[in-house]
């Protein structure tokens, strides 16, 4: 006898299959398994003078996108190019959207790094009438490769001086603005090479002295290319240049090793995971392809969808059902079902 949680998806076994695997007629089976989900569909694509080195889908109902031209620009979901700011002298590696607890939905901060050797703060206006994005403070002296939430006082920075916009294609030559810089009241200093990613965890913060390392997972002849953790806080994925995306129990006290892998045919360079708490992840890689994997089976990707032919893909972000990836091929939007 065959039990199911799901009586719609019915599974059947032959007498010779169950003997073959050692099980009586009259045993009760339980089956694990998880459900198909639909190809995903390609709703827009929004194209760039350079390279798009990050996307965010965190604003409801827009895009950011950073850009190897040292631009940042903002979309909504019709496509339409809201802002369009030089922040950067140098390509932009990263950008994210600083939370905040303030009631303002019209106001937002973003986080950005670059080769300039600078990490920024910018507030944006999502004003329809008139959306504005200025400068709130300039960040850090050495070369920051990414950034996502850094221990900044955020709150205290001032200084506005405006940025130009433009919705053409040419960039305009601008003059740099003076920005009022900060010192940062925390420096982690426990790395030994280069620093790819870095996140505030959603798990609560262990007890002890600030900015002290109190864990390493060390993982031995692997360049981290990105991190990701899962809404639970149970797992850590981690992108390798060995073509692997590593995936690390948080819940086991030794972390010495990956609890599985999620092989690639090629590089990885960005993962993102469902927000709606499931099993889902997305990754992103050189060969141009995106991948939606499922945590429970990591044999293969569950679906595969190719992006662009011949062009990197450098980030991929979800929110919602919405799925924004960036590359060299500027940016694509797709679109999975039941994604939240």
């Amino acid at each position: 006898m065959a039990s199911s949680s799901s009586p719609s998806h019915p599974v059947i076994f032959t007498t010779r299959t169950l003997e073959q695997r050692g099980v009586g007629e009259e045993d009760t089976l339980e089956i694990e398994y998880f459900e198909s989900v639909m190809p995903p569909q390609r709703m827009s694509e929004l194209p760039h003078e350079d390279w798009v080195s990050s996307v965010s889908c965190q604003i409801p109902q827009h895009f950011v996108t950073s850009s190897y031209d040292g631009h940042l620009r903002l979309f909504d979901y019709s496509q339409n190019l809201l802002l369009d700011a030089s922040v950067h002298q140098s390509p932009i590696t990263s950008v994210c959207v600083v939370p905040s607890s303030s009631s303002d939905t019209q106001s937002r901060i973003l986080a950005s790094s670059s080769h300039d050797l600078t990490a920024c703060l910018t507030r944006i206006s999502l004003s329809p009438e008139s959306p504005t994005a200025s400068t709130v403070t300039s960040l850090h002296q050495p070369t920051i490769l990414y950034i996502y939430l850094s221990i900044w006082m955020v709150s205290s920075v001032s200084g506005t001086p405006q940025y130009p916009m433009t919705t053409k294609r040419k960039r305009r030559k601008t003059t740099s603005a003076k920005i009022k810089r900060k010192a940062s009241i925390v420096v982690l200093k426990s790395h030994t090479a280069r620093v790819s990613k870095a996140f505030f965890a959603a798990s609560e913060p262990a007890k002890g002295k600030a900015g002290v390392c109190i864990n390493t997972i060390n993982v031995p002849e692997r360049l981290m290319l990105d991190l990701a953790e899962t809404p639970d806080a149970n797992v850590l994925l981690a992108a390798s240049t060995d073509r692997t995306v590593s995936i690390f129990d948080l819940r086991v006290l030794s972390l010495s090793s990956s609890a599985g892998i999620m092989m690639h045919p090629a590089t990885p360079s960005s993962i993102t995971t469902s927000e709606s708490g499931k099993h889902q992840v997305v990754t992103g890689s050189y060969d141009g392809v995106a991948r939606l994997w499922d945590l429970r089976s990591t044999k293969g990707a569950v679906i595969n969808f190719r992006v662009w032919g011949g062009m990197k893909v450098l980030a991929v972000d979800w929110a919602g059902n919405v799925v924004g990836i960036g590359g060299e091929g500027g940016m694509q939007v797709w679109r999975i079902a039941g994604g939240s």
